[in-house]
């Protein structure tokens, strides 16, 4: 109704102005009046048409605060994966695990050597599936636990530990080993005999710079920033073609 009355107002804002215009000749005084009416009319409309958009970026705002907020209720809402320790088919999988392991138990006598393999094979199973659960991996539908690999829903869900971390870990110690390598390759070429600090390695000479290659990253950043992290284009060798 607000609207209507806004849209009604000024398809016939024409009409008053022009009986304004020809009153005006005649008696200049009730001119004034109307003009003020028509605009406290545009300023209220302006105030209604303001509002229902504050009202939409306010309830906006409001859902995405609940959105980011509520990170626990939706801790299992990953991907359709839920708990393994809740999972129905984690379960059923332990289950017949076991059941198989017991229907070939029953075809050996009791204290055998398959006998006992088979209970010690049981007891890793149950262990097994039990640390699964204790860790708060993720199963499917199929009862199968699946890793968490995407960064962000690794840590805002709080597996960090199952892929990112190792693979961090992984890149860190990769870097660290070649960066340090490439240090003794270059310290080795300005000794009088470079062959053989690589035929025998410099114990003390590869720990030093072992311990100086830990903060790798930063250094290699300086470096290429220097422009030395990278050989010259003349020094690098070409096959002919």
């Amino acid at each position: 109704m607000a609207a209507t009355s806004c849209m009604t107002t000024r398809l016939g804002a024409k009409a008053p102005q022009q009986e304004v215009a020809f009153r005006g000749s005649i008696k200049p005084l009730r001119a004034v009046p109307v003009a003020r009416r028509n605009v406290a009319r545009a300023a209220s409309c302006s105030a209604e048409e303001r509002a229902p958009i504050g009202k939409a970026v306010a309830a906006a705002a409001l859902a995405a605060a609940l959105a980011f907020g509520s990170v626990e209720a939706a801790k299992a809402d990953i991907s359709g994966l839920t708990p393994c320790s809740e999972s129905k088919g984690f379960a059923k999988r332990q289950k017949n695990e076991l059941k198989a392991l017991e229907k070939r138990l029953k075809k050996y006598e009791e204290g055998s050597a398959p006998a006992l393999a088979l209970k010690a094979t049981m007891e890793r199973t149950e262990k097994r599936f039990k640390n699964y659960g204790d860790a708060g991996l993720l199963c499917g539908t199929d009862g199968l636990p699946h890793l968490i690999s995407d960064p962000g829903l690794a840590l805002r869900y709080g597996h960090a530990g199952e892929t990112l971390i190792p693979t961090v870990g992984f890149l860190y110690i990769a870097g660290w080993i070649g960066y340090v390598g490439r240090d003794y390759l270059i310290a080795s070429k300005k000794e009088s005999k470079p062959r053989d600090k690589e035929i025998i390695i410099d114990v003390p000479m590869a720990l030093k710079m072992a311990f100086q290659g830990a903060g790798w990253p930063f250094r290699a950043f300086r470096e290429l920033q220097a422009g030395t992290l990278l050989a010259d284009d003349k020094d690098i060798t070409v096959s002919p073609r």
